[in-house]
Order: C-alpha cells, then structure tokens, then sequence
C-alpha cells in the first residue's frame, strides 16, 4: 500500500510539472553575448527613458474640458471693466451706461475721466503695440492653443494705472485727449455701454440726455483706443478680444458700435477656480450723414447682452492605475520588438559567417585561354589550355 501511495504522488508531482508554463533554466543553458545585442540594449533603453519620460509630463499636464449648462445664476451682478482713450477733451464728452431694466450709471457707479494726449510717447506706444500684436495672435491662433492656454494659468489683463505706462514729460500743449477707465458692477441683463459729444444729464424716471450745445461739431473725433476691456474677475486662461484695439478716423461724425456677447464662464482647474466671463465681439463703423439717410449720434457704443448658457471649463486627469498599465504595456512592447530585432540581426550575421567559410573552403579553379591566331599565310591555329 505504501509503495502504491508513492507512486501515485510522484505521478501526480509529474503531472503538475507538465502544466508548468514557466519553465526553468536547466544548467546546461547559457545565454549568449554580442555586440550587437549590446547596441540594441542600449538604444532600447534610452527609447525606454525617453518614453517614461514624456508619459510622466503628459500624465501631469492631464487635459481641459468644455461643456455648456444653463446658466441658473439670475440675481448674479456683471463686472464691467473698461480702459478707454478719445481723442477728445474730457469736458466734450461725457460716458453713460444704461441697461434693459432702465437703470444708468448712478445705480452701478461711476468712470474716471483722465486729461491726457492721444499722441503716445515711444514707451506708451510700444507697451501698446506689444499688447495689440499679442493678442491678435491669441485671437487668430486661439483653436491651436486654447488648450496651452487653460494649462499654463496665462492672464494677461492690466488694469488701472499700473497696465499702462505713464508719461514722464508732458507735451507743450493742451490735453487734446481723454482717458476713460475703471469698473462697474452692472446688472446681469442686456445694455449699452455709450461715450458721446457732451455731458450727461439725469431726468426723472432714470432718464437722462447728452448736452452738446456748447460743442461744435467741427471738433469732433471719436478716434480711439482700447487699453481694456472685461467683464468679471481676471482669471486664465480668458482673452478679450477688444485689448488692443484702435479706430482712427479723419470722419467729424462717425459711430462706432460694438456688438459684445457676454458668456458667463466657470473655471475649475488645478491652478485655479474662479466664476467669471469671457466674451465675443463684432464692430461696425458708419458716418452720420443725414442727407444720405444715415442718421444716429456720434459716438462710441458697447452694446452687450448676456448669454443664456454658460461655459464650465474643467481639467481632468487619467487614473493613475491606468497610467501604470500604459506604461507597462508600452516598455514591454519596446523589449519585445528590441529582442526580435537582436535575434534577426544575430541570425543574419551568423548565417552570413557561414557563408563566408563555405567559400573559403571551395577550391578555385583559374581557367587562361590562349588563343595565337596565324598570319593569313599560316592556317595553324593553336588554343592552349592551362588549368591551375
């Protein structure tokens, strides 16, 4: 009985060591060495760190996200920022605000109005330069780095006296300029952001008029500058198309009207949270001639309205399991293609070794013909043979 129990266990060790799928090195197998494997090592594991490498940056740098919602937040106040120069005296014009529930500047606060020179000095005009180029490129460019954008947290809104550079000496002349800057806090409705000929005048019933009955029309020019031009709190990754922009006209009575939809926008990044507004903007210029029917105010008109959906920007980020597992499966592949092409390459050098010792074992046989051909006289002809 015992010796049977013996046999039937070492048969079932046998047994088990058949369904071995990892089968061992035996001693007498040996693993080979050669230059060429030690350049595809090397080479492989350089590819390996670089790969490793590059993973790790783009697991880090994760992606942006953008999805709509409604926007639910009604009794939500909009902040205007504004950053504006006329080419007119600041006592010729006069900025107002009014918006769809019929309340004006009075209700949301109020502008300064800054004397100063359209004509910009050579540090003014190449801080502004810097920004109107930069931004049109952001604006042109804005789909191939929108992503750059949200990523690396940019924000680029100056604001105040510290955005612009300020003159160190004055011109010889009167201010023929007027600078007007600052912030509202607005209601979240559609409204008219306007700077025309004279002073504003409150009526009853939030009413109110422009009096430019002291000014001659001869003096008018609604040329401008905007510095800036925001709604909400800076935040990255957000640009304002309007930063930069400059209208030049010789027209007396011209109207410039800017047409701004306002897109409330919720950032949730990994470098920062903030509910804010980006916008969109489409401008029309038009000469006041009443002769030909074109009739309107001189003047300069943001017309802006609120979107009724909302943009929710997000970053996210692969799990880090998943992350492993790429790149596991990425380093295994690597090794995998190296050793077949070290095993190929060793195949091919070996085989082209034997080729070369069978064709220096083969005998070589040297065949000269010699062939004397005769004068015409001599109709012997001889061929010799001579094999070596």
């Amino acid at each position: 009985m015992l010796r049977n129990r013996k046999k039937s266990s070492y048969y079932g060790v046998e047994v088990v060591k058949r369904l071995d799928s990892f089968p061992k090195v035996n001693k007498d197998d040996y693993v080979e060495r050669s230059s060429i494997g030690g350049v595809v090592s090397v080479v492989t594991f350089i590819i390996i760190l670089w790969i490793i490498i590059y993973e790790i940056k783009y697991y880090y740098g994760s992606n942006v996200n953008f999805k709509f919602a409604p926007d639910t937040q009604y009794d939500a106040k909009l902040k205007l920022n504004v950053d504006v120069t006329v080419a007119m005296p600041c006592h010729s014009i006069g900025a107002d605000i009014v918006d769809s529930t019929n309340q004006n500047l009075l209700m949301f606060g109020s502008l300064e109005e800054e004397d100063t020179w359209f004509e910009m000095n050579e540090e003014q005009r190449s801080h502004f330069e810097d920004i109107r180029h930069f931004n049109s490129y952001l604006r042109e460019e804005y789909h191939a780095i929108n992503q750059l954008l949200w990523k690396s947290a940019h924000s680029f809104q100056p604001t105040g006296n510290s955005g612009f550079p300020q003159r160190q000496d004055n011109p010889n002349q009167e201010p023929d300029a007027c600078r007007v800057h600052g912030s509202l806090v607005l209601n979240k409705v559609a409204g008219n952001l306007h700077i025309t000929a004279g002073k504003s005048l409150q009526l009853p019933y939030n009413e109110h008029i422009h009096l430019p009955a002291f000014i001659l029309p001869s003096s008018y020019n609604f040329s401008h500058r905007i510095h800036h031009f925001s709604f909400g709190d800076s935040s990255a990754g957000i640009i304002n198309p309007l930063d930069g922009d400059e209208k030049i006209t010789n027209e007396l009575t011209t109207v410039y009207q800017y047409f701004v939809e306002v897109v409330p926008t919720d950032v949730e990044t990994f470098l920062s949270k903030a509910n804010t507004y980006q916008y969109s903007v489409k401008d029309h210029m038009r000469i006041i001639n009443h002769e030909k029917g074109s009739h309107g105010v001189p003047g300069i008109f943001f017309k802006y309205d609120v979107s009724a959906l909302k943009v929710i920007v997000t970053q996210s980020r692969e799990p880090l399991l998943k992350f492993f597992v790429r790149l596991s499966s990425t380093v295994a592949g690597i090794f995998v293609i190296a050793g077949f092409i070290s095993s190929v390459v060793n195949i091919l050098l070996k085989k082209l070794k034997e080729l070369n010792i069978l064709v220096k074992q083969t005998p070589t046989k040297l065949t000269v013909n010699h062939t004397n051909v005769a004068l015409p006289n001599n109709k012997i002809t001889e061929e010799e043979k001579i094999v070596i």
